[in-house]
């Protein structure tokens, strides 16, 4: 069973899986929702999630999934390389994890991998679960830090934030400031990547 939010890029992984021999794709999920409620109508051999995924992403599905079918293999395809997420993925109960640029043999190799053996870790991505973990966002900035990126994550301008949390736009633009400082970052973009990899905001 497949789930991943872009068409064109399911419809790529799917061929993919059907190139190789002995697969068939029971079932296709634009989200997290759809791929549990598939779940309860027909149980794959296997599961591939994508991790960005609306309405209830890829690692909330995962965890859902193991809590109710534990035997069930699951395998990761993200283009997320990083360390943190790759944890979070194995945390949530991954059984394999695979980057969206790797090669056509190497989605092969992890699925039957996952299949036959309950595990699939490349070299790569074994290097990345052995970096030492990462702090929390809250030990690396204030409580009220947190808030203002966690809310600058998900959108909200200076002036909107500063109507939620009493303050004014300057002393919002402060925070960010700070955050950015304290953080090495130097955009919107690279703090919302943050907060996404933080496991503030959903991916």
């Amino acid at each position: 069973m497949l789930a991943d939010d872009h068409d064109l890029v399911r419809t790529g992984i799917k061929a993919l899986l059907l190139a190789i021999p002995g697969v068939r794709v029971v079932g296709e999920a634009r989200d997290g929702h759809e791929l549990l409620a598939l779940l309860t109508g027909h149980l794959p051999d296997v599961v591939v999630t994508d991790i960005s995924m609306p309405r209830l992403d890829g690692l909330t599905a995962l965890a859902r999934i193991k809590a109710q079918y534990p035997q069930l293999p699951v395998l990761v395809l993200s283009m997320y390389d990083t360390a943190d997420f790759i944890k979070r993925a194995v945390a949530s109960g991954a059984d394999g994890y695979v980057l969206k640029g790797s090669s056509a043999h190497e989605l092969e190799q992890a699925l039957r991998s996952v299949v036959l053996t309950g595990s699939y870790f490349s070299a790569a991505i074994t290097q990345q679960l052995l970096k030492p973990t990462e702090p929390e966002a809250g030990q690396e900035l204030t409580e009220r830090q947190v808030e203002v990126l966690t809310m600058m994550a998900r959108g909200r301008s200076a002036k909107e934030i500063g109507f939620e949390l009493g303050l004014s736009s300057k002393t919002v633009d402060a925070h960010r400031a700070r955050i950015m400082e304290r953080l090495g970052l130097n955009d919107i973009a690279s703090l919302t990547l943050y907060a996404v990899r933080k496991g503030l905001v959903k991916p």
